[in-house]
């Protein structure tokens, strides 16, 4: 082979190297990016299960066993409040069923001690963020 023909394959050769490399490259980048994203969902969804079964836990305690310090209202607005804020690094339908719950505590938390509808409503409306993120966790890869 002559060099003008060795120096034109080593080219090609270089040019080919270099693809590839930014290939692997961005593949990689696009990789670490979405296995950093689905934990963050994993992470916040199950923070707010654990949220939302204390929530459940207070709103029984307050509702069957008429114990204000277990089932105390501003704890649950805090438990609302922070599942609403954790929902924003989930999906925007755990986000809208979070709003959804924020809406919905604030129409019956101060009938829940004394009126099963609103127990009934609240209760509903947790299980729906529960279901929406159930979805959510089987979509992740």
């Amino acid at each position: 082979m002559q060099l003008p023909e060795r120096f034109k394959v080593y080219q090609a050769t270089a040019i080919f190297s270099m693809l590839f490399a930014l290939l692997g490259f961005s593949y990689n980048v696009w990789r670490m990016e979405v296995t950093e994203h689905n934990s963050n969902v994993r992470t916040a969804s199950f923070e707010i299960l654990l949220e939302l079964s204390q929530l459940e836990q207070m709103i029984y305690s307050l509702h069957y066993d008429k114990d204000q310090i277990n089932g105390s209202p501003r704890r649950g607005w805090v438990k609302v409040g922070l599942v609403e804020d954790l929902s924003m690094l989930t999906s925007p339908t755990i986000s809208a069923e979070a709003i959804t719950l924020k809406q919905t505590w604030g129409r019956n938390w101060d009938r829940i001690e004394t009126h099963r509808d609103s127990v009934d409503e609240v209760i509903g409306q947790i299980d729906n963020v529960r279901s929406e993120i159930k979805a959510t966790l089987k979509t992740l890869r």
